[in-house]
């Protein structure tokens, strides 16, 4: 009687074997270089952080919010615009406004510098004709930043 091994012995895997010259020229792995994944994402962090900080002096300063109340007085030379602007404490704010017209062009721009009138930093209420070239379907109130 003979015996067969039933556990098989252990073998090292081989890479394939290919014909000379069939599949082109096999590369050697190359080395990882984890300290260029780590540069690039510090550059990337670094940029974000700088772009957050810019949109955020330009957009995002909760102390001079502005929101429009309401446009009336529609003609083809302007609109009245009334908006409500937060301004800190005995501060003031320039103030961007905005006309477009049905198609969305823009027909008017103006900018107005409006004061703290109450003298607590609450909001101020201001009404204001803008100009423009023709005929506008809305008012817009783009931003409000500190007078510097």
């Amino acid at each position: 009687m003979t015996e067969t091994p039933t556990s098989a012995t252990a073998t090292t895997p081989r890479a394939p074997v290919f014909p000379p010259g069939r599949y082109g020229r096999r590369r050697e792995p190359q080395r990882r270089r984890p300290w260029v994944v780590a540069g690039l994402a510090l550059v990337v962090l670094v940029i974000g952080g700088l772009v957050s900080v810019r949109l955020y002096k330009n957009y995002g300063d909760p102390a001079y919010d502005a929101q429009v109340v309401t446009y009336t007085d529609i003609s083809d030379a302007g609109l009245t615009l009334t908006f409500r602007v937060t301004i800190p404490e005995g501060g003031q704010a320039s103030c961007v406004m905005r006309a477009r017209s049905k198609d969305g062009a823009e027909v008017g721009r103006q900018s107005v510098v409006v004061q703290d009138q109450s003298g607590d930093g609450a909001t101020t209420t201001v009404t204001q004709r803008l100009v423009t070239t023709a005929e506008p379907f809305i008012g817009e109130v783009l931003r409000c930043v500190p007078v510097q």
